[in-house]
């Protein structure tokens, strides 16, 4: 049995062994591994979700020990290399054979030499080790430094803000990002991330790094100016580890790296390089996919194949602060005689540019900054001959707006990361691959950064597969079978669920849709226990994040009824806190602009006062919006506001997939609106008829009646077997019109079902909504009564009473509102397009 070792750990080192392994089914090499960490290799391209609350866990590759043939040994990196004696030896000084090496160690951070750049408190951004290290610095900073403004500053800045630190991000280029983005993208991106709370300094650089009275950092000069830093992260480049293979004798790059050929073999015919390491035809790749594509050629080569590198796609899509942001191909227009089609909609928060040919007619490259949402189309593309006007690919209201998977031609890779192209995965698709899960398992399509995976959809629906109604690729069931597992089980946690029905730790689709379910079938307070790892942005808070960080505070007016005691409390508070105040056309009052640790003592006023939660940031009955009917009114025929009070006290908490929101009319003349709500209640002068199905948004839809001159007792009944058999039955955000849409029947099957009860559950359904209505308790209240919740409210953790320093607010028409360009009263946004 031959011996390979590979030194690295790192995610190309372990993608190399997963291909050997994949095509080694004999067991014919045995693998030794060196790592330099002491633990096994993780998701670098993942590593700021460490600071969002994923564990070293969550972020561990595939385990490589599961296969005999593998032998992995962490904390004992590879000292040195004898060519001669074919051996390596370990810092730990053990020898160890090899009949071939591939060197995958990677790449180290780059620090400037300017003076200072070693004091205590001076990191860099590469490893889970340094991620601790700037934790624990970053508790005593009130402000840091950041160095360098590419894709790896910009998330270090990131880091810094939600470690509680006021961030800055000095760029030695004129904008942010300027390997991946244009000055176009670049002025956008530089406004969209100040916004952020991120002062930029482009167009200048760092003098010197200077000490306080402790000896630690405290400021950075750049030039003339100087910037308080209690924490000063470098991210300004890599440079190529290769100190073992220059010590061994090997050829290196021009600019370091240990030179290659096309196989990624190195001068030495036994040893390989791959990754940050390696420079092939003078090019080091800082990027992953480069980093796989050479992986899989050594894979190859290793097993007798002629595979050869002939250099990689190095187009990024990410989200960086919440800003989208991608280049992808020729993104600065060097091909001689290129041409760029730009839309600069500043005012719209975004840009987009295409590199065509000098005849319009190839595309060659792309910018996009702020809506990235064209890339999966626009991507594949490059190289290709264009469907049409370009303009009409970027240019909202031109055409068709993007580009369908149909006209890419089967050389396009639609998985830049794993060079997948259309034709491998149209033959996977032949050869039975059914899902998005199979597409994945035979080609690594979308295993890497995921942005590929919408058009993995679409291919798989433009060859005419069924889609599976599996929630996600951690359950095999759907929403509705969750539910009905749950019920008959009487599971009632996520561990639970995905340990006996599927497989994994779940993924953002299927945890708070599971999350969802439990807290509909009575699973207590969404945030006891792991009920609150589950929840959506919003739920984490019980209130909806806003643009600049801060959040809403939406309490019930159940009916649009307020007393003028319970008025005043609203204004009060509003006052107090100082928060914008609106008016909604769901007929009650948002509170907006409360920072987290705001959020209990602005709710615990309004409890004292007598309200409770409204769910605006929920899955769940929002509002029941009222005319003032026959109380008032010369035309109405019924108590329009009783009926919507009772329904919102009824109704209120019920969790499902998506909102609900419903309206009552006291007459025909339906000021209520209610037909376009997802229950329609209008008066007659023999009842009520009930319309089911409505809502606004993207696609506006009435909604279709169900039944007509019902008397109070039945309309209720209906309504709840109604809600229920759609909380059960809906998929995971889902609303009531598209429901009864894909219902088998449409609105006739359902209105069998809770009409009629062809189906014989409506006992069951209206059990299950009298349970729901007894076990009801205000969220808002369960949070103030218990200490450990009320811990989670808070910016930062290490100072649990400072409020955010990146939040600002402007005035206008006498109330706060978020600083910055985009604020209400600005004119519509036009777009300029230029062309």
């Amino acid at each position: 049995m031959r011996q390979l070792v590979v030194i690295g750990n790192g995610m190309v080192g372990h993608r190399l062994v997963e291909a050997v392994r994949d095509r080694d089914a004999d067991g014919t090499r045995r693998i030794v591994v060196l790592g330099e960490e002491p633990r096994p290799a993780y998701d670098r391209v993942a590593l700021s979700s460490y600071f969002d609350g994923a564990g070293e866990k969550a972020l561990r590759l595939a385990d490589l020990t599961v296969h005999d043939q593998v032998e992995l040994r962490l904390g004992d990196p590879a000292a040195a290399i004898d060519r001669g004696a074919r051996t390596v030896t370990t810092a730990a000084g053990e020898r160890i054979g090899y009949d071939e090496l591939v060197l995958a160690t990677g790449s180290s951070a780059f620090v400037p030499p300017v003076p200072g750049h070693d004091l205590p408190g001076c990191h860099v951004y590469r490893t889970i080790d340094d991620l601790d290290a700037i934790t624990a610095t970053a508790r005593d900073a009130r402000a840091g430094v950041v160095i360098g403004g590419g894709l790896l500053g910009l998330e270090a800045a990131n880091a810094l803000r939600l470690l509680g630190v006021e961030p800055h991000v000095v760029e030695l280029a004129p904008w942010l990002m300027p390997a991946q983005v244009d000055e176009g993208g670049g002025a956008l991106l530089g406004r969209l991330v100040t916004e952020t709370g991120v002062t930029v300094h482009a167009g200048t650089g760092v003098s010197a790094v200077e000490a306080g009275p402790d000896g630690r950092a405290a400021r950075v000069r750049l030039g003339e100016q100087e910037l308080e830093a209690g924490i000063v992260v470098f991210a300004v480049g890599i440079r190529p580890r290769d100190e073992l293979a220059r010590a061994a004798g090997l050829d290196l790059g021009p600019r370091g790296g240990v030179a290659v050929d096309p196989a990624c073999r190195t001068g030495d015919p036994a040893i390989y390089a791959v990754g940050e390491c390696a420079s092939v035809e003078g090019t080091v790749y800082g990027l992953i996919a480069p980093g796989n594509a050479m992986a899989e050629v050594v894979a190859d080569r290793l097993m007798g194949g002629r595979a050869a590198f002939t250099g990689a796609d190095t187009s990024t899509k990410l989200k960086l602060l919440g800003v989208d942001v991608a280049g992808f191909g020729d993104a600065h227009a060097r091909t001689e005689g290129a041409l760029e089609v730009v839309l600069n909609d500043a005012p719209g928060r975004r840009y987009a540019k295409l590199v065509v040919s000098d005849d319009a007619a190839t595309l060659l490259g792309g910018v996009l900054v702020g809506d990235a949402s064209a890339y999966a189309g626009l991507r594949p593309l490059v190289g290709h001959a264009l469907p049409g006007d370009p303009l009409d690919l970027i240019a909202p209201g031109r055409g068709d707006g993007g580009v369908g998977v149909g006209a890419l031609p089967d050389d396009a890779q639609i998985c830049s990361c794993n060079a997948v192209t259309k034709g491998a995965l149209v033959e996977a698709v032949h050869e039975g691959a059914c899902d998005v899960a199979a597409l994945k398992d035979c080609t690594n399509a979308g295993t890497s950064c995921g942005s590929c995976v919408p058009m993995l959809k679409t291919l798989l629906a433009d060859a005419g597969v069924e889609q599976s109604s599996a929630l996600c690729e951690h359950f095999p069931h759907s929403r509705a079978e969750l539910v009905e597992i749950v019920l008959s089980t009487g599971i009632a946690t996520f561990s639970e669920l995905i340990a006996g029905h599927g497989t994994g730790r779940g993924c953002d689709i299927c945890r708070p849709a599971v999350a969802s379910i439990l807290a509909s079938l009575g699973g207590g307070h969404i945030l006891d226990g792991e009920q609150a790892a589950l929840q959506d942005t919003n739920d984490h808070f019980l209130a909806n994040i806003q643009r600049n960080g801060t959040y809403s505070v939406v309490p019930r007016i159940p009916g649009g009824e307020i007393t003028p005691d319970r008025l005043i409390a609203i204004g009060e508070v509003a006052r107090d806190f100082g928060l914008y105040t609106k008016i909604t056309g769901g007929q009650r009052i948002d509170l907006l602009g409360a920072r987290v640790e705001q959020l209990p003592k602005v709710w615990r006023r309004l409890v004292d006062a007598g309200f409770e939660s409204g769910h605006a940031y929920g899955k769940a009955l929002r509002t029941v919006k009222s005319c003032v009917g026959s109380t008032w009114c010369r035309y109405g025929v019924q108590d329009s506001v009783g009926l919507a009070v009772e329904l919102e006290l009824r109704y209120r908490g019920l969790r499902a997939p998506h909102k609900i929101k419903a309206g009552v009319s006291g007459c025909a003349r339906e000021c209520a609106e209610a037909r376009g709500k997802d229950i329609g209640v209008i008066a007659t002068d023999n009842g009520w008829n009930l319309y089911v199905g409505g809502n606004g948004g993207f696609r506006p839809r009435h909604a279709e009646l169900l039944v007509s001159d019902v008397d109070h007792a039945t309309l209720i009944r209906y309504i709840d077997r109604f809600l229920m058999f759609y909380v059960r039955t809906a998929d995971r955000l889902q609303r009531t019109a598209a429901w009864i849409e894909g219902v088998d029947g449409g609105l006739e099957h359902v209105r069998s079902v809770v009409v009629e009860d062809s189906l014989g559950i409506a006992a069951d359904l209206e059990t299950a909504m009298a349970r729901h209505i007894g076990g009801y308790a205000d969220e808002w209240r369960g949070v103030l009564e218990d200490p450990d919740k009320l811990a989670r409210f808070v910016s930062f953790a290490n100072a649990p009473d400072a409020p955010d320093p990146t939040i600002t607010f402007d005035t206008e028409r006498d109330q706060p509102v978020p600083a910055g360009p985009v604020a209400l009263g600005m004119p519509a946004r036009p777009q300029h397009v230029e062309a």
